[in-house]
This record gives C-alpha cells, sequence and structure tokens, in this order.
C-alpha cells in the first residue's frame, strides 16, 4: 500500500475498527486486555525498543496528563529530544506520541503511523498495545534523549509497565474504574503502585492515611526508595495550564525533576513549567475556548476531578452554563450531589457507544433545570444563544473527553 492522505485515513479507521479502543468500546474484551504477555511479546517483534531510551513512567487517577506535560516540556528545556506518550487523544490520534523539543511540539509523521501499521503484524493485539508499541518504536527510532510515559489504566497490569524507567511517579489516588482496579483507594493505590521497580525511585504526589502505607508497603517489597512531593519546594509559577488542580500537578512535577537532577531552580526548566501547554500541546486543562463569552473545557470526568471543577465553578460567583456528558459507565450518583445547583445546563451525548443517552441522563437530573440536546454541537449553539441573554455568565464544557473533543472539533474545525 502506498501511502497518501487517503490511505493513511482509510488505514487509520480500520485500526479502529478491527482493534476497539477502550477510549470508543469500554473495557470490554475486544478492547481491554489487561497483562503484559502480549506487549513483551510484540516490544521483542519490534527490536526491543522499550530498552533503547531513558524513561519516566507516570500514573494516577488524575493529573498524570498535566504531570507528565510538564515533565516533557522542562526536561526539553537546554536541546533535549523528549519523547511524550499520553492517552487519549481528542482530535487527532497522532496527539498520542510527540516528540517535544525547545521549539515546541511535534506529533508522529502520518506517514511513520503509517509505515507502523502496514510493516507489522498486528493479530491478536489490543489497540492498547498497538499505540504503546507504536510510540516506543518511534521514540527509539527518533533517539530521544528520555520519553515521559503516561500509563493507559492503573499500572501492574498497563502495557506501558514493561519498561524500567529512571523515575516512577504516581500523581495522585481516586476512585475511577472501580471494577478493574478495585472500590477503595487503598487498592486502586496498590494497582498503581504496580509501576514501582527494584532500585528505580518512586514518587507519589499526594500522601494520606489511605494510601501512604500501601505505597510503603509496595517499595518495600520492590525494594525502591520511595519520596513524597509534598516533602519537596514548589516554585512560585505562574502556568499556561489553567485549573484548580494544577498546583498540586507542579508540585509533584517539580519533585520529580529534583529527583532526575533536573531541578526548577534552572531558569529555562522555570520557563519551560511555566509554558507547558504552548511547549507541548495540551490541551482540555480548564482551557479557554472563547472570551466573550467566557468558554472553558475541561476534560475531568470522575468524581475527584469534577468536585474541585464544580466547586470552583460555584465559587466564581458568577452565572453558570454547563454543557454536561458522561459516559454510562461513571459514577453519575456520586456526580450528581456535586454539580451546581443554579446552573442551566445543557445535556448531551458525544458520538460512541459508551456515552450515557441524553434523555437517560436528562431523567436523572431532576430538580435541576437542564434541556436534552439533540449532540454535542447542539448543545454549545444553545448554550451561547443563552450565553447572550446571561451577561458576565461561564460557560464550561465537560463531563467527558469525548464532549470535550467534539467542543473543540466545534470551535476550531480546521
Amino acid at each position: 500500500m502506498i501511502y497518501t492522505k487517503d490511505s493513511y485515513d482509510r488505514l487509520l479507521e480500520s485500526l479502529f475498527a478491527r482493534h476497539p479502543s477502550v477510549q470508543d468500546h469500554g473495557f470490554t474484551a475486544g478492547a481491554y486486555k489487561p497483562g503484559l504477555a502480549g506487549m513483551l511479546q510484540f516490544d521483542a517483534a519490534l527490536g526491543h525498543p522499550s530498552r533503547q531510551f531513558r524513561s519516566v513512567h507516570v500514573a494516577g487517577t488524575n493529573g498524570k496528563g498535566s504531570v507528565s506535560s510538564m515533565l516533557a516540556s522542562a526536561l526539553a528545556a537546554g536541546g533535549r529530544r523528549v519523547g511524550l506518550y499520553t492517552s487519549p487523544h481528542l482530535t487527532d490520534f497522532r496527539e498520542r506520541i510527540k516528540l517535544v523539543e525547545d521549539g515546541g511540539p511535534s506529533m508522529i509523521p502520518r506517514e511513520e503511523v503509517f509505515r507502523f501499521l502496514t510493516e507489522q503484524e498486528l493479530g491478536g493485539l489490543s489497540f492498547f498495545e498497538i499505540t504503546t508499541g507504536m510510540a516506543f518504536w518511534w521514540f527509539a527510532r527518533q533517539q530521544v534523549d528520555v520519553a515521559v510515559i503516561e500509563v493507559g489504566l492503573g499500572g501492574r497490569l498497563d502495557s506501558t509497565n514493561i519498561l524500567t524507567p529512571e523515575l516512577a511517579v504516581v500523581t495522585s489516588i481516586g476512585l475511577d474504574h472501580c471494577a478493574l482496579l478495585g472500590s477503595t483507594r487503598g487498592a486502586i493505590a496498590a494497582e498503581k503502585a504496580g509501576i514501582f521497580k527494584p532500585g528505580v525511585p518512586a514518587l507519589c504526589g499526594v500522601r494520606d492515611d489511605e494510601t501512604a502505607p500501601v505505597f510503603e508497603a509496595r517499595a518495600a517489597a520492590a525494594p525502591c526508595p520511595l519520596f513524597f512531593a509534598e516533602d519537596f519546594d514548589t516554585p512560585d509559577l505562574t502556568l499556561d495550564l489553567e485549573g484548580p488542580c494544577q498546583a498540586e500537578n507542579l508540585r509533584t512535577a517539580c519533585a520529580a525533576l529534583e529527583l532526575l537532577g533536573a531541578g526548577p531552580e534552572d531558569p529555562a526548566v522555570r520557563d519551560a513549567l511555566a509554558r507547558t501547554a504552548a511547549r507541548t500541546g495540551l490541551r482540555g486543562r480548564w482551557e479557554r475556548l472563547c472570551s466573550d463569552p467566557e468558554v472553558i473545557c475541561d476534560i475531568g470526568h470522575n468524581p475527584p476531578a469534577l468536585e474541585i471543577n464544580f466547586r470552583r465553578l460555584r465559587e466564581s460567583g458568577r452565572p453558570l452554563l454547563i454543557v454536561y456528558g458522561i459516559m454510562a459507565d461513571k459514577d453519575l450518583d456520586a456526580i450528581r450531589p456535586m454539580m451546581p445547583p443554579d446552573a442551566q445546563y445543557f445535556l448531551v451525548a458525544p458520538r460512541g457507544e459508551r456515552a450515557l443517552p441524553a434523555e437517560v441522563l436528562g431523567e436523572r437530573m431532576q430538580g435541576l433545570r437542564h434541556t436534552v440536546c439533540k449532540s454535542v454541537e447542539d448543545g454549545v449553539r444553545q448554550a451561547l444563544d443563552a450565553a447572550k441573554r446571561t451577561p458576565g455568565c461561564i460557560l464550561y464544557i465537560g463531563g467527558s473527553n469525548f464532549v470535550v473533543a467534539e467542543a473543540i472539533g466545534w470551535f476550531e474545525p480546521d
């Protein structure tokens, strides 16, 4: 097959069709394959690219994408070539696999994606195993100085866990994906601490009574040195990544940089941290899509993240318009009491079979002022119309990565 833009698009459509992603199909047998056996075999078939670059491994319930991007931006200061592997993507598959340098981010070229998908034997692999293998393969080909690798789910059984990194980071622990990771924060911490490796320093972003003993036990069993971010100093920086959690994420990133010998006392590193979004292309973290009216989107989708976001909206004291959609497997019973009671809601269902239908969502939103909308686009349009009649309002778009992705696509059709 010869590369063209059309052949690339068809091949990518085939990848999503033949290897369903958790992003689109949830944790079904076809999309989710826990365990490392398949990934180890795939890595061997690729020539063990996972062993050909230094790495930092980042897990956590919330904040791991932001911390990974902060680390990639900071490590690229001074001329390093840094690989960055994150998930999911919002508008372009290639967002998952980037090269970060002083000049800014560059996604894996379409030609390289095409070459990988046409040259490799992919039968029996999950979507995430394929994308992880592609990231490792490309980072090795690019001879990156270091790669920052974000865990997809959990840690212990995640495909990325074939790495032996220079540092393992766990950003935060919250109740999410409980059916797969455990029903308590302690059980979830144990799964995420599965990325701890013998002799490799481990850093935890948060110390609390429920999870700290788990981390300490896992570190002792590895064995590996264990650190907590609160024991490190954090510089006072203004970030281009906005949002209620970014101060905590910055603290974790700065502690990680200290352990890697690239501390934020370097002015170039501090500047790189402050401009993380611009240098890595990270989107959807309390991102302002429009200023008049003020439109904010955020990919926070589980109870711990949404509790913080909704609190910030309430504390603004401004009229609130909220375009909201959710996946059917999320804990709406836990989220519903957190939702600002005085807001006007525009309920949507993004494309994809995992989404909770807007009509069903509406039935569970009794007591809140809401409109059931035909699509994300319809919800955004109706919310913008309402904003014209609501001086000083904030229009918040969230509840799901997919809602944010479709909203960004509407605001930025190119």
